[in-house]
């Protein structure tokens, strides 16, 4: 995609020769490495700042071992204290979903401004002979998801079904002033993962399953995330999880993805391409194992140096900074979660120990102590974060000094994430039915209904979106409140159980249908389990068969992390859309269901909708209801009637 968007960075002129960054030796290839790096097609070298180089050269030459250990260390706040940074030199540190300064989800904004300033001055306390700037990382994912007050924006399984990459810009620029505005420089986003199957639990942080589709959003968000790099606005983006996350076997999160070399970097590659096209800075690793044409195990992507370095760093040129995932170096064979020289020596150059960050220093001081790492790799990896640290202007200017920090309105953009839930929603059915006329009676069901959790999904204040309710979101509107603003309250019953149906009553039922909230491990649908709504959630079903097929026409609205079997909803339905996970501003699918101003239903499938609860993976056309585009508008009036139902089976075959 040719971007409107792309990175200007003045450390990429052209006026600049090329400089390579001293590294170890280049290792020998085995033959099946030799194919898997022969796949992806090169890439040109990015132009480096001679003089940038020249002041990293001068400071790793002046740091002690220790020092370059703690560079590459990245412990959680849970774990390490503001003095602990400064002793051991850490260079970057992180909070994981469900942290906050203090363990307070409710932490005002000051608290994370001071957290982070606590931090950052720490850092440069040190003893080093040129104290280094810290960066702080964060799952920004869908807005700043870990703090109470943010604006969340439609997981990106919604922002694909929008086909709006300028959109997805938009809100990579919002997002980054709101990470900002907490004092931390460095968001975890975008995830790339071309999903082939929809058992996974994080299908929902996938744009599609379009390998073309998820390279567009995916550069648009690290354009929007890192505008230049120096502006009060900007913060690092991290492209994840290199690489195949989205194409394990039967969608087990941290599985097996089985493909050819090809293929594997065809599709699960496509992101990348881009990604360092946009210039950015920094790529986490994924928790998945590669098996290359069913016959050659190259084990965890975390130990694998021919991905990691001959093809990430090496063919494709990535000169940024290569960061682990959440103790995944535990899961590389003969390693635990303090240690792993296979991990170092595979190219990995930001170590995400959260806890045992301690005991993984002094492990990989033993293990350079004793040759099993070279303090030539260690002093690659260390190159490679100053670069970053440099390139986004640490060392002449601090994180906090951003006009942003500590400003509570640079959290929320309402307006643009209201337009985010209108071009994310999918019509899928429609007889006759929407827009509605003002003045119905209007009766709506479902717990879903008036849920800011249901409507967020994961990643939403905690890991999994769980633990939560309304009280824990300040800002926003559910759908309830949404079809009470639009409709009038005074029109509005609400009813969660459907108790108060009655034929006559009302005019029109809308139900609102959800998943649990979820992310990682908690939310794969593990086989032999049908992939169905109602077998998953049988209450919603219950719950139709209250006020269907009664005279009074039923609007379905379903919150999913993915496209399921629901075949059995929509026929029980008048009108059916696939909202997804629209974030704080779910009120919006009020408008469309009133056509407010005219408007319309826009997007369009970024995923194929299943006719079976046993679907095989990859949307062959035969198990596809409705194909990947598919989507109704008003403007384009399209009769659905009765679906053909498959029976749900008990346990897929």
């Amino acid at each position: 995609m040719k971007s409107r968007y792309v990175l200007s960075l003045a450390l990429a002129s052209s006026a600049f020769p090329t400089i390579a960054a001293a590294r170890p030796a280049a290792p020998q290839w085995t033959a099946p490495e030799r194919e898997a790096i022969a796949a992806w097609p090169a890439r040109k070298a990015a132009r480096m700042d001679p003089a940038i180089e020249r002041r990293i050269a001068a400071i790793v030459r002046g740091m002690t071992l220790e020092q370059k250990v703690g560079q590459i260390t990245q412990a959680e706040i849970r774990s390490i204290t503001p003095d602990q940074v400064r002793q051991y030199h850490i260079g970057t540190i992180l909070n994981g979903g469900g942290a906050w300064p203090a363990m307070n989800k409710h932490a005002p904004l000051a608290d994370w401004t001071a957290l982070a300033d606590a931090y950052a001055k720490a850092a440069l306390k040190s003893d080093a002979k040129q104290p280094i700037p810290l960066i702080w990382g964060i799952d920004a994912v869908h807005g700043n998801n870990n703090v109470v007050g943010a604006t969340l924006y439609p997981h990106n399984i919604g922002l694909g079904a929008a086909h709006d990459p300028q959109l997805v810009y938009r809100i990579g620029r919002a997002t980054a002033k709101a990470v900002r505005a907490t004092g931390i420089g460095w968001a975890f986003a975008p995830t790339v993962a071309v999903v082939q199957n929809q058992r996974w639990g994080r299908t929902y942080e996938s744009y599609s399953s379009d390998p073309a589709q998820v390279a567009a959003n995916g550069r648009a968000l690290i354009e929007g995330l890192q505008g230049t790099l120096k502006g009060d606005g900007d913060v690092l983006a991290s492209v994840k999880h290199f690489a195949g996350d989205g194409g394990t076997f039967r969608g087990i999160d941290q599985g097996e993805t089985r493909a050819s070399a090809g293929d594997f970097a065809r599709v699960h590659g496509a992101g990348y391409y881009t990604a360092l096209d946009a210039g950015v800075q920094t790529v986490m690793i994924s928790y998945n194992s590669w098996t290359m044409a069913g016959t050659h195990p190259f084990g965890k992507m975390h130990g694998n140096r021919a991905l990691v370095t001959g093809v990430l760093k090496d063919r494709l040129k990535f000169d940024g900074l290569v960061v682990s995932d959440w103790n995944a170096i535990e899961q590389v064979d003969g390693c635990t979660t303090d240690h792993c020289p296979a991990a170092i020596n595979a190219g990995i150059d930001v170590f995400m120990v959260p806890e045992k960050w301690q005991t993984f220093i002094t492990n990989t001081l033993a293990d350079v102590r004793a040759g099993r790492v070279s303090e030539a790799r260690i002093d690659d990896a260390v190159k490679r974060i100053l670069r970053v640290k440099f390139r986004q202007g640490l060392f002449d200017r601090p994180i906090a000094a951003g006009r942003y920090t500590g400003d509570a309105a640079a959290l929320v953009d309402r307006p643009l994430a209201q337009e985010a839930v209108r071009k994310s929603a999918v019509l899928l059915k429609n007889d006759g039915l929407l827009p509605l006329a003002p003045g119905k009676r209007i009766l709506v069901v479902g717990d879903a209904a008036d849920s800011f959790p249901a409507q967020s999904g994961g990643w939403s204040i905690t890991w999994q979106g769980t633990e939560t309710d309304n009280a824990d979101f300040p800002i926003g509107e559910t759908l309830l409140g949404g079809i009470r603003r639009a409709f009038g309250a005074g029109a509005v019953t609400y009813s969660p159980d459907g108790s108060a149906f009655a034929p006559g009553k009302f005019d029109v039922v809308i139900a609102v249908l959800a998943e649990l909230p979820h992310a990682e491990m908690k939310g794969d649908v593990r086989w032999p389990e049908p992939l169905a709504q109602s077998r998953r959630y049988p209450e919603q079903l219950a719950l139709l068969g209250r006020v269907s097929g009664k005279g009074v026409p039923v609007v379905s609205v379903l919150y999913s992390g993915r496209t399921t079997y629901a075949t059995d909803l929509i026929n029980r339905s008048d009108a059916f859309v696939a909202a997804f996970l629209p974030g704080t501003e779910a009120g919006a699918l009020a408008d469309l269901l009133a056509g407010t101003g005219k408007r319309d239903f826009s997007a369009k499938l970024s995923f194929a909708w299943p006719s079976t609860a046993c679907p095989s993976g990859g949307e062959p056309a035969g198990e596809s209801l409705f194909a990947r585009g598919f989507g109704l508008t008003y403007a384009h009036a399209v009769h659905t009637g009765t679906l053909t139902e498959t029976p749900i089976p008990a346990t897929c075959p």
